[in-house]
């Protein structure tokens, strides 16, 4: 499949947001719940099923968050994730901000790779992030989760 047949739409109701794939990216649903609260979460959809998601949240004025960004895994591998990462930047330079952050875990490297790629620099490492936040542990690539690891691309440019 190509990742230029992707709509990617913002989700209205509450009950149409897809837990399932929110929690590939992160795995505690109290997380889950208190960014959606102030987020905006969207759907990405190839013809009438959904492969993607994303939750976009105001940092402040010019800053804004990737909290959560997921394909189902039997889709992965096919440049949706990173199609939806530019929707997401389209997104945020089109509101106005001049900034916009995201976060993985020291383990995810497909991710690290991903978001360098794309433009996002290392701005900061919260130590043991996900050794205080999350009650088990979290294995990736046969790494413990510890850190986050906190990217940010420049808009205006």
């Amino acid at each position: 499949m190509t990742a230029s047949k992707l709509h990617i739409k913002p989700v209205t109701q509450n009950r149409d947001i897809p837990f399932d794939l929110l929690e590939l990216a992160d795995p505690s649903r109290s997380h889950i719940n208190e960014y959606l609260k102030t987020g905006t979460c969207y759907v990405a959809k190839l013809d009438t099923k959904i492969v993607g998601v994303l939750v976009l949240d105001e940092i402040d004025s010019t800053r804004i968050e990737i909290k959560n960004i997921a394909i189902v895994e039997s889709e992965q591998g096919e440049g949706l994730g990173k199609e939806l990462l530019r929707h997401s930047e389209i997104i945020s330079r089109e509101s106005g901000y001049e900034k916009l952050v995201i976060a993985t875990g020291n383990s995810s490297i497909g991710q690290l790779a991903l978001y360098q790629k794309e433009g996002f620099g290392i701005k900061e490492i919260d130590r043991d992030f996900f050794i205080r936040n999350y009650t088990e542990p979290i294995f990736e690539n046969g790494i413990q989760c510890k850190h986050k690891i906190i990217l940010e691309k420049d808009l205006k440019s």
